[in-house]
This record gives structure tokens, C-alpha cells and sequence, in this order.
């Protein structure tokens, strides 16, 4: 089988609206597609910065795939959220990116949004906290259903990661 290795770390968010962020993160792959080591999901720590108006994480990641395929190629699906000065978490936006298909070593920035409801909602968002939530998380890439969706962006994720291939050729797949 050609495997896959993903190694790197989910490093940083900014141009979010507030501070005091933290970001729970999964990886999603095809029925090709199986785990031999490594995590499928995470969560970093809490970063409120002081003086920098990006927030750092650098949570480690590191995965190993094994596939029969390209089809059902990984990608990482994040959500961040924010600590209020009340202690609750609200999530502040989704986002998704595909891992590279080169090997190598990557800077990838995965773009967030949140969905918007009416102006009572944003009314009740403002003043209360929370706000509209995604009923199910596999609408952020599912194309078909998201498009109906009103959002807004927010911010951005990065994430530097290494992408290590073997096997591919033999199996007829260039990278």
C-alpha cells in the first residue's frame, strides 16, 4: 500500500475579532484511506496574547496513512473557539484545507467562516454570546449543502506541515 505521513504542527490564528482562542481540529480521509498511527483529532491549548495580535498554539501533528489510492485525498477540518470574559466557550469559526499533494515541507492557511442567522440572532450573538452553530460539522466540506449557508469570514489558521510520500509509483500515482 503507498503511504502517507503528515508531520508538522497547527501553529498560529489571526485576524479573528477577539482574543483568548483555542482550536479543535480532525483530519478526514476517503474509504481508501487508513490510519496506522498517529491521532485523527485534537484540541490546542488556550492562547490569549498579550501583545501580539496572533495567537500561537504550534500543537503538534503527526500521522500515518496507508492507501490504495489518491481518491478521498486527507484534509484537515478546524473549528476555533473563543473564551468570553465569562469563562464560555463559543465557537467562533470552520475551516478546511487539504493536505498537499507534494512532498515537502508546507505553510498551509486554512481560511475560516461562521454562519450568520438574522438580526435577532446577531442581536442575541452580540449581547448574549453564542450564536448560529452548525446543526452537523460535515457541512464545512460538504460543497452542496454549505452553499446554501450565510456566512461571514473571520480569520485564519496556519498550519506548517511536512508531507512525506512512499510507495505512490508503484502503485501508479505521480506526486
Amino acid at each position: 500500500m503507498a503511504e502517507l505521513f503528515i508531520i508538522g504542527q497547527l501553529c498560529s490564528a489571526e485576524q479573528f475579532p477577539s482574543k483568548s482562542l483555542f482550536c479543535k481540529w480532525s483530519v478526514h480521509a476517503g474509504t481508501n484511506w487508513k490510519i496506522i498511527s498517529g491521532h485523527k483529532e485534537g484540541q490546542t491549548q488556550v492562547d490569549s496574547p498579550s501583545y501580539d495580535s496572533r495567537t500561537w498554539w504550534c500543537h503538534p501533528i503527526d500521522i500515518h496513512f496507508a492507501s490504495k489510492g489518491i481518491q478521498g485525498w486527507p484534509k484537515f477540518h478546524v473549528q476555533v473557539y473563543h473564551y468570553d470574559s465569562y469563562g464560555r466557550s463559543e465557537i467562533y469559526g470552520y475551516g478546511f484545507c487539504y493536505v498537499p499533494t507534494t512532498p515537502g515541507t508546507h505553510t498551509v492557511d486554512c481560511h475560516t467562516w461562521r454562519p450568520i442567522g438574522n438580526l435577532r440572532d446577531e442581536f442575541r450573538r452580540f449581547f448574549l454570546g453564542g450564536g448560529a452553530q452548525l446543526k452537523s460539522p460535515d457541512f464545512v466540506y460538504c460543497g452542496t449543502d454549505r452553499y446554501r449557508l450565510h456566512t461571514e469570514s473571520l480569520g485564519t489558521v496556519r498550519f506548517r506541515l511536512n508531507v512525506i510520500a512512499r510507495n505512490f509509483r508503484r502503485y501508479g500515482v505521480e506526486l
